[in-house]
Parts: C-alpha cells; sequence; structure tokens
C-alpha cells in the first residue's frame, strides 16, 4: 500500500491511543513525536474534559510546537488551543433538555452529572461518579441546588449507571428529544448527551477548516461509538482491531495490533512514516 499523507491525525484515548493500564505505549509517542515534527497536526479527541487529557498531552511532549497546540474534549464539544490558553469552539446542551433528562434519569432510578473544562458536578456523590471522576482524572463536585445549576447549560451530560438501566433510559431519551441531542453509550454503563449535531467528527471538521484544509486531509484512530463520527468524516478513518465491530466495518483501514499493543504507532509507522 502507498504512504498515506494526513495534514492531522486526531485520536480517541481510552482503549485507542492508551493502553489497559491507561498510559500511552513508547510506539505510539514514538510515532506521534515524529509525526509533529513533520508538521502533521497531532490531537488529542476524548470524552474527557480538558484538565482530563493534559496528562496525556505531556507526555506526548509536543505542545510547544504548532502540530501539537490543540485538543478536541467533551466528544467533541470543545476545540481547545493550548498556545491561548483557551477554548476556540465550543457547544452547549440546552437547559431545559438537560432538566428534563435530568428529571427523566431521576425516575429511571439514574442520577446526572454535567461537565465543565476542568470538573464534573453532580447533586449528590455515588459509585458512578466516583468512577467517573477517577477515569477522567478531574475534580469532582457536589451542588447543592443542583437543577437550578443545569439552568446554565452544559456541553456534556453523563447519566452513568447499570448497563440495563441506560439501555432503556437511552430509548426514552432519543424519543425524548429527537435531534435537540446527540444520544449515544460511550461504555455500557456511561450514557451521554450532548449538544446537537455536535461529535468527534464535527470538531474535527471545524478544526481542519480554521488550520486552512479539508476534513479528507484528516486520519482518525477510535475504537467505539463516540468515535463514529470522525471515522464516518475523515479522510483516512482508522479502527482499532479491538474496537467495535460497527466502528471496524465502517472505517476504511483497521490496525493489525491492539490498544495494549502499540497498535496506533505501529499503524502510523508503517503507513505514514
Amino acid at each position: 500500500m502507498e504512504k498515506l499523507n494526513p495534514k492531522l491525525i486526531a485520536l480517541d484515548l481510552d482503549d485507542t491511543l492508551l493502553d489497559k493500564n491507561t498510559q500511552i505505549p513508547e510506539e505510539n509517542v514514538k510515532a506521534l513525536q515524529q509525526c509533529a515534527q513533520k508538521g502533521i497536526y497531532v490531537v488529542l479527541c476524548s470524552g474527557r474534559a480538558e484538565e482530563g487529557i493534559l496528562p496525556f498531552v505531556r507526555k506526548l511532549d509536543i505542545a510547544g510546537s504548532q502540530a501539537g497546540r490543540f485538543l478536541i474534549a467533551i466528544n467533541g464539544c470543545s476545540v481547545f488551543d493550548l498556545h491561548l490558553r483557551q477554548q476556540i469552539y465550543k457547544k452547549t446542551v440546552d437547559a431545559d433538555v438537560l432538566l428534563r433528562a435530568d428529571q427523566l434519569a431521576t425516575e429511571n432510578g439514574l442520577d446526572t452529572e454535567v461537565y465543565s473544562p476542568d470538573t464534573i458536578f453532580y447533586a449528590k456523590e455515588t459509585k458512578w461518579t466516583r468512577l467517573d471522576v477517577d477515569l477522567c482524572h478531574v475534580k469532582g463536585e457536589i451542588i447543592e441546588d443542583y437543577k437550578n445549576f443545569l439552568k446554565k447549560g452544559f456541553p456534556k451530560m453523563l447519566i452513568p449507571g447499570e448497563p440495563e438501566k441506560v439501555a432503556v433510559l437511552q430509548d426514552k431519551l432519543k424519543a425524548e428529544f429527537g435531534d435537540r441531542a446527540v444520544i449515544f453509550t460511550s461504555k455500557p454503563f456511561f450514557l451521554e448527551l450532548l449538544p446537537p449535531a455536535c461529535g468527534k467528527g464535527e470538531a474535527i471538521e471545524y478544526l481542519c477548516s480554521h488550520l486552512g484544509f479539508g476534513i479528507e486531509e484528516a486520519m482518525c484512530f477510535g475504537d467505539s461509538m463516540n468515535d463514529e463520527s470522525m471515522i464516518r468524516k475523515c479522510g483516512y478513518g482508522v479502527a482499532m482491531c479491538n474496537g467495535l465491530d460497527y466502528i471496524k466495518n465502517i472505517a476504511d483501514y483497521v490496525t493489525e495490533d491492539d490498544n495494549n499493543s502499540g497498535g496506533v504507532g505501529r499503524f502510523i509507522q508503517k503507513y505514514v512514516l
């Protein structure tokens, strides 16, 4: 196969760039550093908030360069410029959607949380909120008047809980909101609610345009349903071999090695560098 020639590479974190210990394998670090040296933009693209992505930015050690200055957070709700230290693109869910989703979650025995760039907010701490805070490596904060707090509007609501309850609620929310929100499970126990027409793919499309080229010149790596929009939109959509069959079936390419074996780095070394 001829070498591929992307101008930007976007990377999901969990089960893609990261191994089972949530570390970046050295093969991945080296390959992405070489990409940045060649002037290929390297963009971490996660469901996590900005603060939760920064440890991995530091590990790659390319943020000082033009190629490493951007990250995409909260599943595409935010594009963050590390040099300017500010969001250059931001989307939020309407307050009335958040309030109604919270009501429906409560009726189904589930609790909700909402995200800011550095904090996850919730009405009460549970084993599920602790799990999310630990996974995302950000602060968690209990809000006394949580319902009133939701009126501000937020980029993302997460509804964690037992997969059976989550699946039932997902159907109810989709029926209730239609195209007023993007609703999906990022893990069987995490139900996500995002702004309409929002996803990693849309954020990459914005960033490519901002940088002066089309998304057909972007490559992305992903494994799960929150990666679908970027796998579909990017010119080079790469699924991890350990990813969902659905994602592998819609991808242009599938890695030969999994996330624990530096699958991203090995693919880049073989087909890009």
